[in-house]
C-alpha cells in the first residue's frame, strides 16, 4: 500500500540520545543512534522504499518524563520541540510533529502544548508515561487532580494525546529483579502503560472531558484482549466498583482511545483489536527506529484484512484524527 502514515516514529536530540541506550544489544547502538539522530536522509529513504508518505515525529523515551528537575525538563521539552519544528518545516509533506511536554508541572505542560499547537503547527502530543518530579522516586500519573486543567485544554485544542511507554522506576520494579529481559518492550512497557490507561479510564476523566482522544501503541498494550474481564470480573457477585468513573471501561476504550500497530506486527492481534475497538480507531505505525520500517510495512501490506480497512488503518484514520 502506498501513502501510509505512521505516528509512533521517534527521533532524539543530543541531550536525550543516551536515554535509548540499553533497549537493544550493545552492538546495535551505532546503528540505533544513527537512526535516532537522522531525519531528512536515511529515514526518508526507508519511507520511500516502503510506501510511507508521512511520519508524525516524537521525542525518544523516557527523555523529558525522567528529568525530575522541572526547570530542566521544561528546557529540554522546549529545545526538542523547536528542533522538531525546524525539521518539519523542511519537509511538511513528509513530516509532522507531536509535542514533548514537561508533565512535571501541569501549567507548564499546558503552555507548551498551546505553543506547539498554535505557533509551531504540531498535531498533538506524545508523552512517555509517568513523570518524575523533584526527586527520582516521586512519580505522578496523569489521573491526579492537578492535571484536570491540563486535560481541559487538551480537549479544547482537540489535541490527540499519545501515551507512550516507559519502564517503571527501580524502586517499583522488584517483580523484574533477576529477570531484566522482562523490561522494555518484552513486557514492562505494555504493563506500565496499560495500568496508566486504566487509571485514566477509572478516574472519571472521560466523563468530564468526553472529547479527549488518547492513543496507545503496540495494538493497545494488551488491553483489547482484557477489556471484557476488566468490566465483568466475578460477575456473579455484587461488589462495589471502587472508582469514580460513571461508565464501563470498555465504553471509554471504544470512544476515547485509538491504537496503533507500532512494534506489534501480528495479524491475529490486529484482528482482535479491530473486533474490540473497530477499524476506524486503529492506525498504522512502525516504531522506528526501534523496529524496521520494512518489517512493519511488509506485514501490513499483506495482512489478511479487507482493503477498505487497510486504507483506513494505513492512512485515512490518521488524516482524519490529525487533520492532515
Amino acid at each position: 500500500m502506498q501513502g501510509k502514515i505512521g505516528l509512533e516514529e521517534h527521533f532524539a536530540i543530543p541531550e536525550t540520545l543516551s536515554d535509548s541506550a540499553g533497549f537493544l544489544p550493545d552492538n546495535s547502538w551505532e546503528e540505533l543512534s544513527k537512526r535516532l539522530l537522522d531525519i531528512q536522509e536515511y529515514r526518508l529513504r526507508q519511507m520511500d522504499d516502503n510506501g510511507m508518505e508521512m511520519m508524525l515525529l516524537s521525542l525518544n523515551a523516557p527523555a523529558v518524563q525522567a528529568i525530575h528537575d522541572v526547570k530542566r525538563a521544561t528546557e529540554i521539552a522546549t529545545r526538542a520541540n523547536d528542533f522538531l519544528a525546524e525539521q518539519v518545516a523542511k519537509r511538511p509533506d513528509r513530516f509532522q510533529g507531536l509535542a514533548a511536554l514537561p508533565m512535571q508541572d501541569p501549567e507548564l505542560a499546558t503552555r507548551e502544548l498551546e505553543r506547539c499547537m498554535k505557533e509551531l503547527g504540531f498535531r498533538g502530543a506524545l508523552v512517555n508515561g509517568f513523570s518524575q518530579v523533584g526527586t527520582p522516586d516521586n512519580v505522578v500519573y496523569y489521573d491526579a487532580p492537578q492535571f484536570d486543567g491540563f486535560w481541559k485544554v487538551v480537549e479544547q485544542l482537540d489535541a490527540p494525546f499519545y501515551l507512550h511507554p516507559r519502564n517503571p522506576i527501580a524502586a517499583w520494579a522488584q517483580i523484574y529483579q533477576g529477570h531484566p529481559w522482562l523490561l522494555g518492550p518484552t513486557w514492562a512497557f505494555g504493563q506500565e502503560t496499560a495500568v496508566h490507561a486504566l487509571r485514566l479510564m477509572g478516574s472519571g476523566l472521560f466523563d468530564r472531558y468526553p472529547g479527549l482522544k488518547i492513543i496507545l501503541g503496540h495494538l493497545g498494550e494488551g488491553l483489547p484482549y482484557s477489556m471484557w474481564r476488566i468490566d465483568n470480573r466475578n460477575g456473579w457477585t455484587d461488589a462495589p466498583k471502587g472508582y469514580p468513573a460513571k461508565r464501563t471501561f470498555s465504553e471509554y476504550f471504544q470512544e476515547n482511545f485509538y491504537l496503533t500497530t507500532s512494534g506489534n506486527f501480528r495479524t491475529q492481534t490486529l484482528i482482535d483489536a479491530i473486533l474490540e475497538i473497530g477499524a476506524d480507531r486503529i492506525l498504522f505505525s512502525t516504531d522506528w527506529p526501534f523496529e524496521n520500517v520494512d518489517h512493519a510495512a511488509n506485514w501490513f501490506d499483506q495482512t489478511s484484512i479487507s482493503e477498505a480497512d487497510r486504507l483506513k488503518i494505513g492512512r485515512s484514520n490518521a488524516v482524519q484524527l490529525f487533520k492532515l
